[in-house]
């Protein structure tokens, strides 16, 4: 069985965090995916998908989105019920999320653009923090000049 969602949209909200009676901390929030295609009216449409992140993850969520950032999401989709105050049972869908990265280029006021994982730190690297400063694609938006011969394929 495999269960693994991969989004990549805009936060609708501010994320919000808060903790459990256990102490555990947990942010929600919502994306806005954009479909593939366009209604008949030629416009793009979007999905409005719900999100929860917990732990190191949510903290990270929390302290670099707000609302407008570009991120990438990866996770598990998830569902479950409630009784609401009426007694009626409501079903929720969410993408429980494992993984983040922060998609706003460097300094555009949003959010960092580096990968940030449950353990809250950069994936491809395993650095600790937010700091590079021997980072070989840090090019300030610059093309990177790169050999073919250095290309593995």
């Amino acid at each position: 069985m495999l269960n693994r969602t991969v989004l990549v949209g805009r936060l609708t909200r501010d994320p919000e965090l808060r903790y459990t009676q256990s102490g555990q901390v947990v942010a929600s929030f919502t994306i806005a995916v954009n479909r593939t295609f366009k209604n008949k009216n030629g416009e793009t449409e979007a999905d409005f998908i719900n999100c929860v992140a917990w732990r190191n993850t949510a903290e990270n969520i929390s302290n670099h989105l707000k609302k407008g950032s570009m991120a990438g999401v990866d996770g598990r989709l998830q569902t479950r019920s409630y009784d609401d105050q009426s007694g009626r049972k409501v079903f929720v869908t969410e993408l429980v999320v494992e993984t983040v990265q922060f998609l706003d280029p460097k300094g555009s006021g949003q959010a960092d653009s580096r990968q940030q994982g449950s353990a809250g730190r950069n994936q491809s690297s395993g650095q600790q923090g937010n700091s590079f400063p021997d980072d070989p694609f840090a090019n300030d938006g610059k093309p990177i000049d790169i050999n073919d011969d250095d290309l593995p394929f």
